[in-house]
């Protein structure tokens, strides 16, 4: 890590993460999975919650009219967002393909989610709220938080990049940690999602350069806590339909949302499944490692010290 430690102050952050709510194209729907999990969310009651995107199903051809989008949104609000608004929890999200795509065709769909998200701008300090709700930085407890725009496949455009970066040598030098999120993994973690996936070494390295501790992703939908280069990169199980078998696992992850807690010397991040969510995902059920043609992912409590990195324990352990 090139930049200083600062502080938390004795403080804990306690983060939740939710990821891929979605159901069928079009779909209304959302199942018990999403109310028991934001049952417990409202118990857990964390400092923030976050969601990688995929909170409505769009993306679909022929086109969604805006009525059926808009249709989809209420629906959304009122199993999530609300609740969540009602209990005092702020949601931070960052969109994703069948929400926000920047494929083409999808710009009305894309323009309908800034119209959702703008007037529920959670209370957050931002740095930087310019782009809000696609990319943009707040801190929470003296963490900086990033939201980047990725849902489609491949590097952020240049002028996103030049964003990030400016952000973290402007603000990353004077906050504990640094936190990344986005729809699109780095790198790859699930089967029949090998190619979908950033890939880009020098956002990578960009990363590493400014001591980003975590990376935060959806889309693949499993759960898997991995770290690649000085970087815990942690893949969300979705809570809504097609969960998905790892690479390298026969078995799919259940319905899950992940709950990460941040001291200046330790990550605890655990992952409670359905039906109830109050019981932890084993880390001894996944693979020892992600291995794709282009990363390979160590599960986080496989990494020694050797690896510089910070302590991160696995539930139950």
């Amino acid at each position: 890590m090139l930049f200083p430690a600062v502080a938390f102050c004795g403080e804990t952050l306690r983060i939740a993460i939710v990821s891929d709510l979605n159901g069928s194209y079009g779909s209304t729907h959302y199942g018990a999975s999403i109310d028991h999990a934001v049952e417990r969310l409202q118990a857990l009651k964390p400092d923030l919650v976050i969601s990688t995107g995929d909170m409505v199903a769009g993306q679909r051809k022929p086109h969604l009219k805006r009525n059926e989008v808009e249709v989809m949104w209420r629906a959304f609000h009122e199993h999530l967002s609300d609740p969540l608004a009602t209990a005092g929890i702020p949601l931070a999200v960052t969109p994703g393909n069948h929400d926000g795509s920047t494929y083409h065709g999808f710009e009305l769909e894309r323009l309908i989610y800034a119209e959702q998200w703008v007037p529920r701008k959670p209370a957050l300090q931002f740095v930087d709220e310019d782009h809000y709700p696609f990319y943009y930085a707040f801190i929470v407890k003296n963490v900086l938080f990033i939201s980047l725009d990725a849902t489609t496949v491949g590097h952020l455009s240049p002028d996103q990049m030049d964003w990030l970066r400016e952000i973290l040598d402007r603000y990353g030098p004077n906050h504990s940690q640094r936190v990344i999120f986005s729809h699109l993994p780095l790198w790859p973690f699930a089967k029949g999602r090998e190619t979908e996936y950033i890939g880009d070494p020098e956002l990578e390295r960009l990363l590493q350069h400014a001591g980003v501790r975590l990376y935060l992703s959806g889309h693949h939908h499993a759960f898997y806590p991995g770290h690649k280069g000085g970087i815990d990169y942690i893949s969300q199980s979705c809570l809504g339909a097609g969960p998905r078998r790892l690479i390298g696992s026969g078995t799919k992850t259940p319905r899950s949302f992940t709950m990460i807690e941040l001291t200046d010397d330790d990550t605890l991040i655990t992952a409670f499944q359905e039906p109830a969510f109050d019981t932890p995902i084993d880390w001894s059920t996944l693979p020892p490692s992600i291995r794709s043609p282009v990363a390979e992912l160590i599960r986080v409590d496989l990494v020694g010290k050797a690896a510089n990195r910070l302590k991160t324990e696995s539930p139950g352990r």
